[in-house]
Parts: structure tokens; sequence; C-alpha cells
């Protein structure tokens, strides 16, 4: 895991937000994603530069999980790093279905 990963899994784990179950480094048929929310079919991902020039391939994979039910949502590295709050607000309100 990244820091950015490790960060955001200290506040996710054992149902922190709204006492909903992540887990972290999870198999969806052939992806394995950063952290994912059973309950909810929710699918959060931390990117690093690399993704950058890899959005095409992370396009294609949002689009497969998608099509399977899941809803994605990507953080940059950066932005769980400088503004965790904010991440986690915003996860929390998709768990909730506010957004």
């Amino acid at each position: 895991m990244t820091d950015a990963e490790r960060a955001l899994w200290a506040r996710i784990r054992a149902e922190q937000i709204e006492g909903f179950k992540f887990r972290k480094q999870a198999a969806i048929d052939d992806y394995i994603v950063d952290f994912l929310c059973l309950e909810r079919m929710l699918v959060v991902e931390v990117d690093g530069g690399q993704h950058a020039i890899r959005k095409a391939e992370d396009d294609a994979r949002t689009l497969a999980l998608g099509m399977m039910g899941y809803r994605v949502i990507r953080f940059w590295n950066n932005e769980v790093l400088r503004n965790i709050e904010g991440v986690l607000e915003v996860i929390r309100l998709v768990l909730l279905k506010q957004v």
C-alpha cells in the first residue's frame, strides 16, 4: 500500500464511516481494487501519478466495474494526503447516497 492508501485505510477500517465495512485490496472478477464497501457496491481507488498516463486503462476498468454494478470513486494520492477530511466526507456522502 502507498502512504496515501495507508492513511485512508486507517480512517475507513473498522466501520469508522457511518458503520460501513470496507475491505482493502479486494478482488472483483479480474480486478484488485484498493477499497471495497460490498454493502453499497462502492469501490474507492487511490491513484498515484502513474494513473495520469493510464487514463484509458483506468476508464475501461471503471466501466467494467460499473457494468458489474459497482460505483467507482477515485482520489489522487495528494488529495488523500492533503485533504483527508474532505475525501472522507465525499466517501460518507456517497455511502449515504447523497451524491
